[in-house]
């Protein structure tokens, strides 16, 4: 199994590199030339650099996800793309994306999309919280117990 990390935006990349050491994971960070970074990365930390166009960061993650691996994106539409290769993934406020939730999620994408184009007005999510961070801790956790024991 290997972690990856859609990366640009992604306030949780710290928790999931220190779960995923702990475990021994390899984690492959995926982000735009945009976010580029002469920060050394700890070891078994990988980062990838794509380019800076819409959605180039999820085309090489959905090119390099194996079936087994763990995606961390808040992307429904990238979500779906790794669960039909097989892979796992899970939101940064601690929801992990199923064949049972899935299809929800993009049908209220789109609804929404909808409901924008047609000027009316969505709410954006919420800010990202420190709730929310010690939910994906516990929920990237629990996930990961549940992969280990399938192996």
């Amino acid at each position: 199994m290997t972690i990856l990390i859609d990366a640009d935006a992604c306030p949780v990349t710290q928790e999931t590199i220190q779960e995923a050491q702990r475990r021994e994971i390899p984690v492959i960070m995926i982000k735009s030339f945009a976010h580029f970074s002469h920060d050394d990365q700890k070891p078994g930390v990988e980062t990838i650099y794509v380019d800076s166009a819409s959605e180039a960061a999820d085309y090489k993650i959905v090119q390099q996800v194996q079936p087994g691996d763990l995606v961390v994106t808040q992307d429904y539409g990238l979500a779906s793309l790794v669960l039909g290769k097989g892979g796992h993934a899970i939101h940064q406020k601690g929801m992990v994306y199923t064949e049972h939730n899935i299809d929800h999620l993009l049908q209220s994408r789109y609804i929404n999309a909808l409901a924008r184009q047609s000027g009316e007005r969505t709410k954006g999510p919420k800010a990202f919280s420190r709730e929310d961070r010690e939910q994906f801790t516990q929920s990237l956790q629990q996930l990961l117990d549940r992969l280990d024991n399938r192996l």
